[in-house]
């Protein structure tokens, strides 16, 4: 009893000093001239915005090339059926060549500040999902990008193999149909769930917190919505298509000295000459 309360009264004090969410641009800040969603230019934006995270989708070719792209078929092409010579002169939207993982990690490599996070997308079956995991696990360590990189996955299998072949990395379930207690007992380091899964299951993100996981929530947009989750103690994490509009919720919602919260972030200087 004496340590349930201690536990609950601990999580009250983490929750009192609560920092806010860090910002994750969905598949790249692409919403701009010139970028595409999985691009590296989108990578590169978000970068240069000095946003938390970059999330991008990994398919493997026949092959076994790891490439970003978010669906499975890129110009009437399954990209998982045939070798990388067939998919390698595939564009994006924005005229640049469908990237390769190793492309992709080399060009993030350049911004450490940065993590990579990867969706490894589910494949045809259990075995080619093995086959995406070790190699993105053995491109990472060849690459010596391990603490810039996180993993999300919605295959149980792939959110287990990802853990077993490197306990220290954060790997994150995204399904939405487990509660934290069985996330946490397959040894995952969080949640990364759609808002809606929250909404039908409020209590999830308490019991997060109470097991230790990092809570991630996708997709958000609209400023309305960014303010009511970034607003949320139990969120680690926001996941969102406009992380600049969230960027700038977020730098607006900071705490002066006198515990007030000015527009733009600043300490109230009036408050501060009023105190003297």
């Amino acid at each position: 009893m004496k340590k349930s309360l201690f536990a609950s009264f601990m999580m009250l004090v983490s929750l009192a000093a609560y920092a806010q969410p860090q910002v994750v641009a969905h598949r790249g800040y692409w919403k701009t001239e010139g970028s595409a969603q999985n691009s590296v230019t989108s990578m590169e934006l978000a970068a240069k915005h000095k946003l938390y995270g970059c999330e991008f989708d990994v398919w493997q070719t026949s092959d076994g090339v790891l490439v970003c792209n978010h669906d499975g078929v890129i110009d009437g092409i399954r990209i998982e059926d045939v070798p990388y010579a067939k998919v390698q002169y595939c564009k994006m939207s924005n005229g640049e060549l469908m990237p390769t993982v190793a492309q992709y990690l080399r060009e993030g490599a350049k911004y450490p500040h940065l993590k990579m996070v990867f969706e490894i997308k589910t494949h045809k079956n259990d075995e080619r999902n093995a086959s995406v995991v070790d190699n993105v696990i053995r491109l990472v360590r060849e690459l010596g990008v391990q603490n810039q990189v996180e993993y999300i996955a919605f295959s149980k299998f792939i959110c287990e193999r990802l853990h077993k072949l490197d306990p220290q990395a954060k790997v994150a379930y995204l399904n939405g149909n487990l509660s934290p207690k069985e996330v946490k007992a397959l040894g995952l380091s969080g949640i990364d769930y759609n808002h809606s899964v929250f909404k039908k299951n409020p209590s999830w993100l308490k019991e997060a917190k109470e097991c230790g996981l990092e809570v991630n929530v996708w997709t958000v947009n609209g400023e309305q919505a960014l303010k009511e989750h970034a607003a949320n103690p139990y969120i680690d994490l926001i996941t969102t298509d406009d992380p600049i509009v969230l960027k700038k919720i977020l730098k607006g919602g900071k705490k002066n000295k006198d515990g007030k919260k000015g527009k733009d972030g600043k300490k109230n200087k009036k408050n501060k000459k009023a105190r003297k």
